[in-house]
């Protein structure tokens, strides 16, 4: 029998709630508003009153109303038909909801049950499984969607009949498991399983072995994120974080891509439902939807289901890694998930932390990113989910508690410049400051120095210490004058503009440059370097200036040829002219 209570208490989404029966916290409740039921979530439990945040608005609700405990946690419906949706935070299938917004106590069903999946057994009648191993698979696009024994299963199962290959719905029973104490369970295409837990269908969580490659030249050679690493763009508005994001759903080397925009502004919302739609995989050739799953709550939308969607979204990714596919999981933006709990935090009056966030920021913060990684499944497989963020720290501050508890936990860190924004100079990632540090893992440098050119690493620490000391001399050349340094001060900052311009700053909407592979990086860092170990003779800084930046326009143009090509070549042998001469 399910626990009822009484609401004697509201503070906008903050609902008071006094009850008489058992009730944990996660646990879901429906207030009764009318005719209308509003989804809750309990937050606290003290005594016979429970704190509960409502997923909708709480305009009419009074003192009073019913309240009625569902006995579980919010859970994600996990089955085929999950690629190609956009979602809400509670996973209402916003293609399927009856107008243009959802309507206040509508929630829409998850996935298609009527939809015909060809299905083909994988298991065979007596085999012995436990949860997450593969029953069966179905064709999910051009993706196989593995189905398997549900997550919340324990212990091992003998498995008693298995369908044969046909077209079946989700909800038709694929397989009959019995369990070590005899009895009968039927499993169909989808599960559930609750968001706010890892889900934890693995044999080992080993460190990561390789680098995600994006296209992006700033990240794979400057700052490489490993597969099933976790990285995060803070940065301030109007630096580039979205695009660089979108960059990098498009070009990254992923099975699936989960896109969770976590109050973001509406317009943006509406810019990836209009623009992922008709984006071609560069991998694949078909369309990136076909492997994009997107979750989303605006900035208008009451912050418990904002804080829901970046669960959803890595539950998810979960969901997909047990398959033994390769996840990337981007979050756009933490700063307002992180905004949520710090106004249900003050709404509940709570000891407040740093500017007002939870005390238990970093600690909420960590846990959610440890859930990303590189696993080794039950049948040896491995699968991975690659998680980045975005962070958007108030006036482009990244001292502020957000930035610095996600620095804590995540491995890379790419940190925006406004000042290279300004420049034009994109994506207007910082060399200096940001950082990667799986660089110092003997599992990447050993991956690196045999795919891509023995001692790779020394070579960008090489070109990353160029690049600083460029930075140093501008300095020295703004304060002392042009005239007032050695020649030498002018080389080097000319030096570091070439590495900066002809490498680290990449067009995105150009076909050809925007997606970079690593063996044309390892060529162009290779010449760049090449350029700078050669020591010139210049009479004045005016013919320094004017050297460097034809070869600049050189090498941008190089940047827009096919690589390798007869037009890349002929700008190589204008370079070689130049750099003879």
């Amino acid at each position: 029998m399910r626990t009822t209570g009484k609401v004697n208490g509201i503070v906008s989404n903050l609902v008071t709630v006094t009850f008489d029966g058992p009730v944990s916290e996660n646990e879901l409740c429906y207030i009764k508003l009318g005719d209308t039921l509003l989804l809750a979530e309990v937050i606290k439990v003290n005594g016979n009153k429970a704190s509960v945040q409502v997923f909708e608005s709480t305009r009419g609700l009074k003192n009073g109303d019913s309240v009625e405990f569902l006995g579980r946690m919010l859970e994600a419906s996990l089955g085929p038909g999950l690629l190609s949706s956009i979602y809400d935070g509670l996973q209402n299938n916003l293609k399927t909801m009856t107008g243009v917004f959802l309507k206040r106590g509508e929630y829409t069903e998850a996935l298609d049950h009527e939809k015909l999946w060809d299905f083909t057994p994988l298991a065979s009648v007596g085999d012995r499984v436990i949860a997450a191993d593969w029953l069966g698979e179905v064709k999910e696009g051009w993706l196989p969607h593995k189905i398997m024994v549900p997550f919340k299963f324990r212990g091992e199962y003998t498995v008693k009949s298995i369908a044969p290959a046909g077209a079946y719905n989700i909800d038709h029973t694929i397989a009959v498991l019995t369990d070590e104490a005899g009895e009968d369970v039927e499993v169909t295409m989808v599960q559930k399983w609750p968001v706010k837990l890892a889900v934890k269908a693995y044999k080992d969580k080993p460190r990561p072995q390789k680098i995600m490659e994006t296209g992006v030249r700033v990240i794979d050679t400057f700052n490489p994120i490993a597969e099933g690493g976790t990285g995060f763009i803070p940065g301030p508005f109007g630096c580039g974080k979205t695009v660089l994001q979108h960059a990098i759903a498009k070009q990254g080397e992923a099975d699936v891509i989960v896109m969770a925009a976590c109050g973001e502004r509406a317009n943006e919302v509406v810019e990836i439902f209009t623009e992922f739609p008709e984006l071609i995989d560069p991998h694949t050739g078909r369309h990136l939807m076909e492997r994009t799953c997107i979750i989303c709550n605006t900035s208008n939308m009451p912050v418990a289901a904002r804080e829901a969607s970046v669960y959803m979204a890595m539950t998810i990714c979960e969901y997909y890694r047990a398959m033994g596919l390769r996840c990337l999981l981007l979050a756009d933006s933490t700063s307002r998930w992180a905004q949520a709990l710090r106004e249900m935090s003050n709404r509940m009056e709570e000891l407040p932390g740093q500017d007002a966030f939870p005390v238990d920021l970093s600690a909420i913060i960590a846990t959610f990113y440890s859930r990303a990684g590189m696993v080794v499944l039950n049948n040896g497989r491995s699968g991975a989910i690659t998680f980045i963020g975005t962070v958007s720290p108030s006036g482009g501050n990244l001292k502020e508690p957000v930035t610095e508890s996600t620095k804590k936990a995540a491995r890379c860190f790419y940190a925006l410049e406004q000042n290279r924004a300004d420049q034009k100079r994109y994506p207007s990632v910082n060399p200096i400051d940001s950082y990667s540090k799986y660089l110092e893992y003997p599992e990447i440098i050993s991956y690196l120095d045999e795919t891509v050119e023995r001692g790779w690493v020394d070579k960008v620490m090489e070109a990353k210490n160029l690049v600083r000391r460029g930075k140093e001399m501008a300095d020295q050349i703004n304060i002392l004058g042009d005239d007032g340094v050695p020649m030498s001060y002018h080389e080097a900052f000319w030096k570091s503009e070439l590495i900066d311009f002809a490498f680290l700053q990449q067009d995105a909407f150009d076909a050809i440059d925007a997606l970079c592979p690593i063996e044309r990086q390892r060529y162009m860092l290779d010449l760049l370097l090449d350029i700078c170990h050669h020591k010139f003779e210049f009479e004045n800084f005016e013919e320094c200036r004017h050297f460097f930046k034809e070869m600049i326009n050189i090498l941008r143009q190089m940047n827009y040829s096919e690589f390798k090509s007869e037009k890349f070549n002929d700008y190589q042998q204008q370079l070689n002219k130049m750099i003879n001469s």
